[in-house]
C-alpha cells in the first residue's frame, strides 16, 4: 500500500476519534448537569436539592454507564441509589448506581430482571423525590418489559422482524413502544409524582425526543393505528406472533388505552434535555480534518436509507471531486452522518457501516489518494466486534489478490468476513457512547 493512501488511512482513522471524544458521555453530561451549592442546575431550569428527600438515577443504553459516572460526580453522596441498564460489556464501576448488562439488538431475561428492578425503584419514589434518568442509543432493547399478555419472545420475534425488513429506527420503535409498559412516555407514568429529569443521549436522526429509546419520558405522537400500517407496509402480518397482532389491533380499536400524549399532565414534572448528538461529533470530525490541513464539509447528519445506495453517492461525491474539484478542492475530507438501513438478503455477517463501505470500496475501485471510512459510534456495528470498516482505491485489487469475491460478500451481507481477511476492519471496542454513524470520504 502506497505510503500517502497509509497517510490519509491513518488520517481517516484520527478524524473518526476526534468525534467519539466530542461525545463522551461524561463531558456531555457534566456540559448540562452543573452544581452550584444546593442548586442543581440543569439547561434552563434549577433544582433546589434542599426540597427532595432523595435523589435517584436510572438509565438505560449503551451510554448509560459513563453518564451515571457523570451524574455520581456531579452530585456525590447526594445520590440515593439507582438501577441502570447496558449493553454486554458497556458495564462500569459505580459508587450507589448498579449496573444490569443485558442484550442488544434484541432484549433478553437480564434486561427483563434490569427494568423490573428499575420499576420497583420508581415505585419507592414519591413526590418530594427527584429522579434523573439516563437515556442513550439502545435503550429501547435494554428496557424490555413487555405489556400485558405478551411475553419476552414476542418481543425478541418482533424485533427481529422489524430489524431484518429494513424498516427504519422509527418505524421499530413505534411498534416496540406500544407493545410495552414503559415505552412511549409510560416510563414517567411509573416515576409520577417525583420529579423527572430525563438526559438523553441521542442516536436517531432529527433528535425526535419520542423515537430516542422508544421515547420512555416523552409524550408519543404515534398511534396503535400507525403500528399496525408499519406491518402492513412490510408485510408483516403473517409473520409476527398472533397474540402480538390482536394486541395492536385491540389498541386500535380504543380497547387497550394508548400511550401518553402531550397533554397528559404527568409531563408537567417531566424535563427532557439533549445532552449529545450525532452533529456534535460531525462538527468534532471536521474541526480535525481542518486541522490536518483538509478542506471539509458536513454533507448532512440526516443520512438515511438504504446503506449501499448511499454508499454510491458518497463515492460518487469522490470521484466529483477527482474530476473537478467539486464541492470542494483538494485535499478533501467530506463528512456525514445519521443512520442507514440494510435489507438483509443473504446469510452473512456485518453491520450498515461495513457493508457501506464495501459498497463504496468497488465504486472507489482503482482511484488513487481515496479513502472512505464509516463507523458507529457506540463502537458496534451490527452483530459484530467492528465499529465499521475502512476501504481506498487499492482495496478491491487486494482483495481479488487473495481470490475475495467482493460482489459475492456484498450479496450475501458478509462485508465483516470481506474486511477481516484484509485486516480492514475499524475496531474501536466499547465507547460508551451512541450518536449513530459518522462516514468520511477523503481525497488526498
Amino acid at each position: 500500500m502506497a505510503h500517502d493512501v497509509t497517510r490519509l488511512r491513518n488520517e481517516a482513522v484520527e478524524i473518526f476519534r476526534a468525534g467519539l471524544k466530542a461525545v463522551d458521555p461524561v463531558g456531555v453530561v457534566k456540559r448540562h448537569l452543573v452544581r452550584r451549592g444546593h442548586h442543581l442546575l440543569v439547561d434552563d431550569r434549577s433544582y433546589d436539592l434542599t426540597a427532595y428527600e432523595g435523589v435517584y438515577v436510572i438509565g438505560m443504553g449503551k451510554a448509560a454507564a459513563a453518564m451515571a459516572r457523570a451524574v455520581e460526580e456531579v452530585l456525590g453522596d447526594r445520590v440515593r441509589e439507582g438501577r441502570i441498564n447496558v449493553k454486554y460489556g458497556y458495564g462500569l464501576p459505580l459508587k450507589k448506581i448498579r449496573v444490569t448488562e443485558a442484550g442488544h439488538p434484541l432484549p433478553d431475561e437480564a434486561g427483563l430482571r434490569g427494568t423490573a428492578h428499575i420499576i420497583e425503584l420508581l415505585q419507592r419514589t414519591g413526590e418530594r423525590d427527584l429522579v434523573i434518568c439516563l437515556i442513550s442509543g439502545g435503550g429501547s432493547a435494554l428496557l424490555p418489559y413487555p405489556a400485558e399478555g405478551l411475553t419476552l419472545t414476542d418481543k425478541q420475534q418482533v424485533t427481529q422482524l422489524l430489524l431484518q425488513c429494513g424498516a427504519t429506527i422509527h418505524e421499530i420503535n413505534a411498534v416496540r413502544k406500544h407493545i410495552s409498559r414503559v415505552k412511549g412516555g409510560r416510563l414517567a407514568r411509573w416515576a409520577f409524582p417525583s420529579a423527572l429529569v430525563s438526559l438523553i443521549l441521542s442516536d436517531v436522526i432529527g433528535d425526535d425526543l419520542d423515537t430516542i429509546a422508544s421515547g420512555p419520558t416523552v409524550p408519543d405522537r404515534t398511534t396503535f393505528a400507525d403500528c399496525l400500517h408499519i406491518l402492513a407496509k412490510y408485510g408483516l402480518e403473517a409473520r409476527i406472533p398472533a397474540r402480538v397482532l390482536d394486541y395492536l389491533r385491540r389498541g386500535a380499536q380504543g380497547e387497550i388505552p394508548e400511550t401518553p400524549k402531550p397533554s397528559d399532565p404527568l409531563f408537567e414534572r417531566v424535563q427532557n434535555v439533549i445532552v449529545g448528538n450525532n452533529r456534535l461529533a460531525l462538527v468534532a470530525a471536521r474541526q480535525r480534518a481542518n486541522e490536518l490541513g483538509y478542506h471539509s464539509l458536513i454533507l448532512s447528519s440526516f443520512i438515511r436509507g438504504e446503506t449501499r445506495e448511499v454508499a454510491h453517492v458518497h463515492a460518487a461525491i469522490a470521484q466529483e471531486i477527482l474530476s473537478t474539484g467539486n464541492p470542494l478542492p483538494r485535499p478533501a475530507c467530506v463528512i456525514s452522518g445519521g443512520e442507514t438501513t440494510v435489507t438483509i438478503r443473504g446469510d452473512g455477517l456485518g453491520g450498515r457501516n461495513q457493508e457501506f463501505v464495501l459498497a463504496a470500496a468497488l465504486d472507489i475501485d482503482g482511484l488513487h489518494d481515496v479513502v472512505v471510512l464509516s463507523g458507529g459510534t457506540d463502537g458496534t456495528d451490527g452483530p459484530t466486534d467492528a465499529a465499521g470498516a475502512l476501504a481506498d482505491g487499492t482495496t478491491i485489487a487486494r482483495a481479488r489478490q487473495r481470490r475475495l469475491d467482493p460482489e459475492r460478500y456484498l450479496l450475501n451481507n458478509d462485508s465483516y468476513h470481506f474486511f477481516e481477511q484484509l485486516d480492514d476492519l475499524l475496531i474501536t471496542g466499547p465507547t460508551y457512547t451512541n450518536v449513530m454513524d459518522l462516514r468520511l470520504v477523503i481525497v488526498g
